[in-house]
C-alpha cells in the first residue's frame, strides 16, 4: 500500500478532534453571532444547533425554548449599555438618568431586529439586573420615594423599548402616512388636530426623545404613590 493510500483511508470518529461541551454561555454566545450576522429571525434552535454541530434536543438541557433564547440574547446585549451615568455624581440625576436610557436605546438602535422582541421577552441575567440597579439608584439619588421609582423603572424602560420598536423598520414607513393624514385632516371634523397637525410631527427624533423621557421622569417624581399591596 502507498503513502497515498494510506493518507487518503478515512479516519475513525476516535480520531476527530472532540467538539467542545455545550455550555449556556457557549450557546448565548453563538446566538448572539448569529444575530449580528443573520438578524433576529435566524436565531432559532434549529439554526443554534446547526452552528454548534449538535441536534436541537441538546439546546433544551440548556434554553428551554426560543423565547427563553432570546431573552438570553438581549440580556447580553445589555452589556453594551453604558452605566457610568450611574457613577458619575457630577451632573444633575434627571441628565444622568437620560444619558443611561439614551444608552439602552442606542443599543437596541444597533440590533434593529431585536428591538421589537424586546417588547416581549423577559430577560432575567446580570446585565439586565445591572441596568435595572443604575436606573433604580439615579431614581432614588434624586429624592424618588420607593415605591416610585420601582415602578417609575419599568415605564421608563418601557417607553424606550416601544421608541425603538417603533424605529426598527425603514424611515419611509414610519411617519410619512401619519404625517400625510395629520396635514389633510378636516378642520372642522378635528379642529384641534388641524390646528397642531403641523406641531404633531414636528421636531427633531432626539429632540422628541429628550422631551419624552424628561416628561416621564417629572411625572414619576410627582406621581401620587402607587398602591403596591393587594388589598383593595
Amino acid at each position: 500500500m502507498t503513502s497515498t493510500d494510506r493518507t487518503s483511508t478515512p479516519r475513525s470518529r476516535r480520531e476527530r478532534p472532540a467538539k467542545p461541551a455545550l455550555s449556556r454561555d457557549g450557546i448565548v454566545a453563538a446566538a448572539v453571532h448569529i444575530l449580528r450576522t443573520e438578524g433576529l429571525g435566524k436565531v432559532t434552535m434549529r439554526r443554534l444547533a446547526g452552528a454548534l454541530d449538535t441536534g436541537p434536543a441538546s439546546l433544551y438541557v440548556y434554553v428551554r425554548n426560543t423565547d427563553e433564547l432570546h431573552a438570553a440574547v438581549l440580556d447580553a446585549l445589555l452589556a453594551e449599555v453604558d452605566l457610568a451615568p450611574a457613577r458619575d455624581t457630577s451632573a444633575d440625576w434627571r441628565e444622568r438618568l437620560t444619558a443611561l436610557l439614551t444608552s439602552y436605546l442606542d443599543m437596541l438602535f444597533r440590533h434593529p431586529s431585536l428591538a421589537r422582541s424586546a417588547l416581549t421577552v423577559r430577560p432575567a441575567g446580570e446585565h439586565y439586573l445591572d441596568l435595572v440597579e443604575a436606573l433604580l439608584s439615579l431614581l432614588l439619588a434624586g429624592g424618588v420615594p420607593d415605591a416610585r421609582a420601582a415602578w417609575g423603572v419599568d415605564l421608563l424602560l418601557m417607553y424606550a423599548t416601544a421608541t425603538a420598536a417603533e424605529h426598527a423598520g425603514s424611515e419611509e414607513d414610519h411617519m410619512d402616512p401619519t404625517a400625510a393624514a395629520l396635514a389633510t385632516a378636516s378642520p372642522a371634523r378635528h379642529p384641534e388636530l388641524a390646528r397642531l397637525s403641523t406641531t404633531l410631527v414636528a421636531g427633531a427624533p432626539e429632540a422628541r426623545l429628550g422631551w419624552g423621557f424628561a416628561a416621564l421622569i417629572a411625572g414619576i417624581a410627582a406621581a401620587p404613590e402607587p398602591r403596591v399591596s393587594d388589598d383593595a
